[in-house]
């Protein structure tokens, strides 16, 4: 053995184990090493000697050298494996000494030349012992600083030659990753050429992390690379069992590839410039319950699309559509933009609800910084941002979250673990990474994206063990009950976290059930939720209306029940995507009779939902009496406006809105039982009901009377709780609506008689149009 074959300070198991892909601690193994050998051995003199060894895997090197920053001495590294494992001793050194590589790939198709570069390997721990603490408990709420990718500057854990020159900093990326259960964990790209033994990641036990700094010049990218979303990459995961190996996106990547592609791509979180601030700090106030709020419902690649000069048809860009739908939706009155998940997803199919990018915007519509622009936008126009998020479960595609690391590691292992109606994974709830990961979503949104809500999506199916479960294909809690207990642990957990870090933020549930106090505190058993969508209104008012007239009168309980429930919860009303799809036809298509009659319909189906009590929510294109259902892959019909029964259910839509802001009547009391009071729900065979909508100041009320029959009433008396001249300030029957009315025919002022009825002191004698509904407002002397 000399001095000129020194293959064996490497030990041949480790060698294997970095050449094999199989290496756990690449870190002992690769880099700077002092390593003990016989100095007779080896020539030099007697005894144990220490030398200093650097290792280096390289598959794609035609040769590599070391640079000594010391002295400037160049070592040629010796290839001791013929896959390009790479190893230079120093042998007349004992001690650590700084030092970069020399590498020369050659220059063909995939070369690169030669490039000079500090080692990987060289670099110290990169997490703190205390953000390892907090995820190992479920507590770092700041998931997305720490793991992921992101663009930093280390120092190299090696001795700087003279004390008095300055450290190097190195400019590069950090990587970190949750894999717990993983054998080896590596970063590939095109800058190692996807061979995932070459970049293995360091673990860190603590809490069943990964973790990894390459530098600029191994990327092959400079600064200005590193900051524009050049570098693409993905972990590739080698499990411990099974022979488990898939390249999987950045759980906590910022941006992926368009699919079909999944990579993900580097980017600089931070860099957007904010304009926003004045929305920010009146937020909380906005956001009250006894304010109005009115939520255009959009999915974004189907509210318009632009056709390119080929004929094709493409989506808008988030950019794009700030600049048309910002301003249309503030002069339609709503006070509100909820997007259908915007997180990245791989099936446009599913309308984003199939998730596997928790931390980024999909990359179909544009880059973050696009996303971004365009919620400033909403916000400097006074516009509200909601956003849907999806914590239920996730999809099966090997390229997310599914048996991350090998093992079940995001989903549950059992029969919890698998969704029987879209046939995707159940997250666990009860693991305390799983629910930090989730948590620190809903921050990230919230936070780095300035959005003012979220909706949770799907409340109902992580609420209930045997949600869509047969008998005998699900097993009771420890109680014996049918309550996922971890699931609305959760819940409450999030709700609690999220407004304690976020106050004046919405979180709004979609839950389907009775389950109880969904929008009430934990502190006394509530789910913590601001909004509930009202399921069940949505339900019974469309059944009613889905009914030819002459019926209705058997039907009136299903319009009036909400009443019974109306103020158990803090209540959207929702006429959402969900109505106006698969078979059930649009809004307009739902509706019975004749073409006249079918408008007219519509109409009242609004006047009545913005005059009942609860915040509203209405689904692009049913504010233009949209005929087709909705079509995820084409846009709205806006060429239905050139017809005026088109516009006037459009001006009829902002009409509600703007005065269900201008009205106090119309919201102050939106989810409080003093704001609502009947008139007459009874006159079932002539389907009429009537309402009063109460202000906080009393005096400030409106009436409000329904006809939901084709048949005009003559000289109908409703009784009003005060005397004097009362108006209509909206008449669903007006001609610009589309209906038969001037505005200031049949009733517009009517004169209150000092005629008892129903129990009122006071009563009006009223035209009532057919399929119509009336909005009357006392009009004090000053004000006519």
């Amino acid at each position: 053995m000399n001095k000129n074959n020194p293959i064996y300070l490497t030990p041949p198991e480790q060698i294997a184990a970095i050449c094999g892909g199989y290496c756990s601690d690449p870190f002992a193994v690769l880099g700077m090493h002092g390593v003990e050998v016989g100095a007779e051995d080896w020539g030099l003199g007697t005894g144990e000697r220490k030398v200093v060894t650097v290792r280096a895997f390289y598959p794609f090197a035609e040769s590599i050298a070391v640079r000594a920053l010391d002295n400037d001495e160049v070592v040629p590294m010796q290839r001791i494996h013929p896959d390009g494992f790479f190893e230079a001793v120093f042998w007349h050194r004992s001690e650590p000494f700084p030092y970069r590589l020399i590498l020369k790939e050659g220059t063909g198709d995939e070369g690169r030349g030669t490039r000079e570069f500090y080692d990987p390997y060289a670099f110290p721990l990169l997490l703190s012992d205390f953000d390892l603490h907090l995820i190992a408990e479920g507590n770092h709420f700041r998931l997305w600083k720490v793991l992921g990718a992101h663009i930093v500057e280390v120092t190299p854990n090696f001795p700087v030659p003279d004390p008095q020159s300055p450290v190097p900093v190195v400019r590069g990326v950090r990587f970190a990753v949750w894999a717990p259960n993983a054998l080896r964990v590596s970063v590939v790209g095109d800058f190692n050429r996807w061979d995932g033994r070459v970049h293995p990641m360091r673990f860190r036990h603590e809490a069943g992390v990964w973790e990894l700094f390459l530098p600029q010049e191994v990327l092959g990218i400079g600064d200005w690379g590193l900051e524009s979303g050049e570098l693409i990459y993905k972990f590739e995961v080698k499990g411990r069992y099974g022979g488990y190996l898939e390249l999987k996106s950045d759980p906590l990547g910022f941006y992926h590839e368009v699919r079909p592609k999944s990579a993900s791509i580097l980017w600089d979180i931070g860099r957007y410039q904010w304009n926003d601030n004045d929305w920010l700090a009146h937020r909380k106030e906005i956001h009250r319950l006894d304010k109005p709020i009115s939520i255009y419902e959009v999915h974004w690649g189907s509210w318009r699309r632009i056709q390119e000069p080929d004929g094709s048809w493409r989506w808008m860009t988030y950019r794009e559509l700030a600049e048309q739908i910002v301003p249309y939706v503030k002069d339609m009155g709503f006070t509100h933009i909820e997007l259908l998940p915007v997180m990245e997803h791989p099936l446009d199919q599913s309308w984003g609800y199939q998730t596997t990018g928790y931390f980024a915007p999909t990359s179909r519509y544009g880059t973050p910084d696009d996303f971004k622009a365009f919620v400033d936008a909403c916000h400097q126009a006074g516009l509200g941002v909601i956003l849907d998020w999806v914590p239920a479960h996730f999809p099966k595609d090997m390229h997310g979250l599914v048996f991350f690391d090998g093992t079940n590691l995001y989903e549950y292992g059992d029969w919890k673990g698998d969704h029987p109606d879209w046939h995707t994974k159940v997250f666990n709830f009860g693991r305390t990474e799983v629910r930090n990961f989730l948590i620190a979503s809903a921050l990230f949104w919230l936070l780095e994206y300035h959005a003012d809500g979220l909706r949770i999506d799907a409340v109902a199916s992580m609420l209930y063990l045997d949600y869509s479960r047969k008998p005998g294909e699900w097993q009771p809690n420890i109680y014996g009950g049918n309550e996922h207990l971890e699931a609305i642990d959760f819940l409450k957990r999030l709700n609690e976290v999220v407004h304690q870090q976020v106050p004046g933020i919405l979180m709004i549930a979609e839950e389907s059930t009775a389950w109880p106090m969904v929008t009430r505190p934990t502190y006394v058993g509530g789910l913590g939720f601001d909004f509930k969508w009202n399921m069940g209104w949505m339900h019974d008012t469309l059944f009613y209306f889905s009914k030819d007239p002459i019926y209705r009168k058997y039907h009136q309980g299903a319009l009036t029940f909400s009443l019974w429930y109306a103020f158990s919860e803090n209540f959207i009303l929702p006429l959402s995507h969900d109505e106006v799809v698969h078979g059930k036809a649009s809004l307009l298509g739902k509706m019975p009779g004749d073409l006249w009659q079918k408008f007219a319909n519509l109409r009242a189906l609004f006047g009545y939902m913005w005059a009942h009590p609860g915040k509203k929510l209405l689904f692009m294109g049913g504010e233009i009496a949209q005929w087709r259902e909705w079509d995820y892959a084409s846009s709205v019909d806006w060429h239905l406006l050139q017809w005026e029964s088109h516009q006037g259910i459009q001006r009829l839509v902002r009409d509600l809105n703007w005065l269900y802001r201008n009205e106090p009547a119309l919201h102050e009391w939106d989810c409080d039982h003093r704001g609502f009071e009947w008139i007459d729900f009874s006159d079932a065979d002539n389907s009429i009901i009537s309402f009063v909508r109460w202000a906080k100041d009393w005096r400030d009320c409106i009436v409000v009377v329904c006809n939901f029959t084709p048949v005009v009433r003559q000289d109908y008396r409703i009784g009003v709780p005060f005397g004097g001249v009362w108006q209509e300030v909206l008449n669903t029957d007006w001609k610009h609506y589309g209906g038969t009315r001037d505005i200031g025919q049949g009733t517009r002022e009517v004169m209150a008689e000092a005629l008892p009825w129903q129990n009122r002191p006071y009563s009006v004698q009223l035209t009532l149009p057919p399929l119509a509904v009336i909005y009357l407002k006392r009009c004090f002397e000053n004000q006519r």
